[in-house]
């Protein structure tokens, strides 16, 4: 180890905070020597300090944003947390269903939706309920950073690892074609979803409401004041009476005062607006 690489840590570890608000602890510091050693041996860079001069002196400008998008952590799977995402695409929805029953639309954001795994688990979960959601509009988006990791999911092509990660196999024949080593999703599947490249600490008033919000294992790679920027972000984006669903080891208390956890949905959140709508529908019923 060279004297200066603590430094360059410090130096990548900044960067990242810079352009997608992560962060990366010490304890991780492995993570940046293996997510750059395949682009620096492929821009022929010796070491971490030679890495962090070009950047500083912005020698080119791909060059940053390669480090950046390889830095960033794409770690997914299908179906992921099942008890909690099946209870999102049970109980949760049922009741989302019922409460729009009048409109029939179902508008679910899958924000750092990384390779694409989350909202096609979602797109394959409706569609195993075809006949209950016929007649419904449901648009999922899909959202997140990395133009690599959107370029996967768009393709829906996934290795051998990556397909058996959650999926079993009677869903993955339904919706996957192989296509050598990899699988890839079948049309229908990849039309349910819309994938747009989205920074999670911008604002995105062109994305209009949601009545589900996923923003799952994001989290915890931010700071505080990240995490209550992200979190205000959402929180303009969704529904008076939807849900947002957060990582397993994530909350929303003592984050933010936008969301409290849903009295119904364990493990899920809801505007402080929701308890205000939900009384104005009672009165409305029955006033």
């Amino acid at each position: 180890m060279s004297m200066t690489q603590p430094k360059a840590y410090a130096s990548l570890s900044a960067l990242l905070e810079k352009h997608t608000g992560q962060t990366l602890l010490a304890n991780r510091h492995w993570r940046i020597d293996m997510a750059l050693k395949p682009l620096m041996r492929e821009n022929s860079i010796p070491d971490l300090d030679t890495l962090i001069g070009l950047i500083e002196i912005d020698a080119d400008p791909k060059l940053t944003s390669a480090c950046v998008e390889a830095m960033i952590n794409n770690e997914t799977c299908f179906f992921r947390d099942q008890a909690n995402f099946a209870l999102l695409t049970g109980p949760v929805l049922d009741m989302l269903r019922e409460q729009r029953m009048a409109s029939k639309k179902l508008r679910i954001w899958s924000a750092a939706c990384s390779t694409g795994q989350e909202p096609y688990s979602l797109a394959m979960a409706i569609q195993e309920n075809a006949e209950k959601w016929r007649g419904w509009t449901i648009q999922i988006i899909a959202t997140d950073i990395s133009t690599s990791a959107l370029a996967q999911a768009r393709a829906g092509r996934y290795s051998q690892f990556e397909i058996q990660r959650g999926l079993p196999v009677m869903q993955m024949l339904r919706y996957f074609d192989q296509d050598d080593e990899d699988w890839v999703a079948k049309d229908n599947l990849r039309r349910a979803v819309t994938f747009s490249e989205h920074n999670m600490l911008q604002p995105a008033p062109h994305f209009g409401k949601f009545d589900v919000i996923l923003c799952r294992n994001m989290l915890m790679y931010l700071g505080e004041d990240k995490r209550v920027q992200v979190l205000d972000a959402i929180a303009a984006r969704i529904a008076d009476d939807g849900i947002l669903m957060l990582g397993a080891a994530e909350t929303v208390i003592g984050q933010t005062q936008k969301f409290k956890s849903s009295p119904e949905f364990r493990g899920f959140y809801e505007p402080m607006t929701r308890a205000a709508t939900q009384s104005m529908i009672v009165q409305h019923r029955f006033g």
